[in-house]
């Protein structure tokens, strides 16, 4: 069942089940009124027909149809009327021909309740005793117009019904149609989108502004994945380019030594040059396997529980090994308030890689070899700041230092090796653990880069 039917279908249910119990209502109420309203004229009935009874002391039929006669235009269709004495006997009835009996229970039920009011099969009956007089009135009638009237009511309701259920379906079915069509008009646009044309957009629809929200979060979903094709565009341009250099330096001291013949000392400095390249190559391969690899980290469940500040000081000791001339120095912004302030779930390999890697920038661009780490922990976070005195990023590369491949001007200028790969490793890293960095320049020759993690919540 398709989403226009379907709607459709609920719409005239709820149109259906407010007609159902709008006409159940009006049936239910006029079967009660005209109940009431032929009892009360049955009642009326047999009281004009016991006081002319109760006037006529020995009771004289003709004296009694004239009087009848005088009092009522219309009698009651199928109308019977009886009156007996105290001790249940038969003082006068009409028609002559009516075979009425008072029931010995009923008149002790009169007793107690002077006005009695029942019905048997179809036919109403009132029973009163009147005390002045000590008569019992016995009267009923068949209520033929008003049952008439009931079934056409019933008539009358079952089309306005019908009609109007017909009417809905037809007005149902259109207004799902109108509604519809932006969606369809969008369908159209969607299905000529593909990898190669991500251009295309959902037009905004005047007086609808749910469905323009939607089109609203489709475009910037459209945006972001425009952008993620752009990069991964961009990613293989850059990483055949980088892979392309030191292939075709390689493939051009080769054809120059087949080329001519060289000395040992010659073939030495060739061969070191070429190992030099492989190994380039080699930490180049590595870096984007490590940079596809990580995506993976995203699918980790959980993770163990570990000590940032430990684990930042392995950090600090290993870089010391690589770097013997490094200065760091290790702080805390506040004593923390327990020892578990600093714990957080993680991969212990993978995060002492990412503050390495931090940690390596932050000396390699330094003006004075020297490094800061400040820790503290701080509402169910903890925060890692590395800094460090060198040339900072303008607003551009702070930007853009996250994206592989990406070189700053700094490293530039201090023709650092490296392939811009280190902080995209390391925001990965980060965003498996659901964590962030973020950068800032405080001041004049000022790095900063903070890293945030959530606290264990065990």
């Amino acid at each position: 069942m398709n989403l226009k039917l379907r709607f459709a279908l609920i719409f005239s249910v709820f149109v259906a089940t407010i007609l159902a119990i709008s006409s159940f209502t009006i049936y239910y109420l006029y079967f009660n009124y005209r109940e009431e309203e032929f009892f009360k004229r049955v009642e009326a009935e047999g009281r004009i027909y016991h006081d002319i009874v109760s006037q006529i002391k020995d009771p004289d039929k003709a004296a009694i149809s004239r009087l009848l006669e005088g009092v009522r235009t219309n009698s009651l269709p199928s109308e019977r009327l009886a009156v007996f004495d105290s001790t249940g006997k038969l003082i006068h009835r009409l028609p002559d021909s009516t075979n009425i009996i008072l029931d010995p229970a009923l008149k002790k039920k009169l007793l107690k309740t002077p006005v009695y009011r029942f019905e048997i099969q179809d036919y109403q009956y009132v029973a009163s005793y009147t005390a002045d007089t000590k008569l019992y009135t016995l009267s009923d009638a068949y209520d033929l117009y008003g049952y008439n009237k009931l079934q056409n009511l019933k008539l009358i309701l079952s089309l306005v019904f019908g009609g109007g259920m017909c009417i809905t379906w037809l007005f149902s079915f259109f207004f799902v149609q109108q509604a519809f069509k932006p969606l369809i008009a969008w369908t159209d646009q969607i299905k000529q989108t593909t990898i190669q044309s991500l251009k295309g957009r959902l037009q905004p629809i005047k007086n609808y502004p749910e469905m323009n929200a939607v089109a609203a979060s489709f475009n910037a979903m459209m945006d972001r994945l425009s952008r993620g094709f752009e990069f991964q565009r961009s990613f293989v341009q850059q990483a055949s380019h980088e892979l392309r250099t030191p292939l075709a330096i390689m493939l051009s001291q080769t054809e120059s030594a087949l080329n001519q013949p060289l000395s040992t000392e010659a073939y030495q400095l060739l061969l070191a040059s070429l190992k030099e390249d492989q190994q380039y190559l080699i930490a180049l391969t590595n870096s984007l396997l490590a940079l596809s690899q990580y995506e993976q980290l995203l699918f980790q469940k959980e993770w163990p529980e570990i000590r940032i500040d430990e684990l930042v000081v392995e950090a600090t000791s290993q870089l010391m090994q690589m770097y013997p001339d490094a200065l760091v120095d290790i702080g805390f912004k506040e004593i923390p308030e327990s020892d578990k302030a600093f714990i957080v779930k993680g991969n212990d390999a993978l995060l002492k890689s990412a503050f390495l890697n931090l940690l390596k920038n932050a000396y390699i661009y330094s003006s004075d070899k020297k490094v800061s780490v400040v820790m503290s922990a701080l509402h169910d976070q903890v925060l890692v700041m590395v800094e460090n005195r060198g040339q900072t990023l303008s607003n551009e590369e702070a930007q853009m230092v996250m994206e592989p491949f990406f070189r700053g001007k700094n490293a530039i200028d201090a023709n650092a090796k490296g392939f811009g790969l280190g902080l995209s490793i390391v925001t990965r890293i980060l965003i498996a653990h659901h964590a962030k960095i973020e950068y800032q320049s405080p001041s004049s020759n000022h790095n900063q880069f903070t890293v945030v993690l959530p606290q264990s919540k065990d």
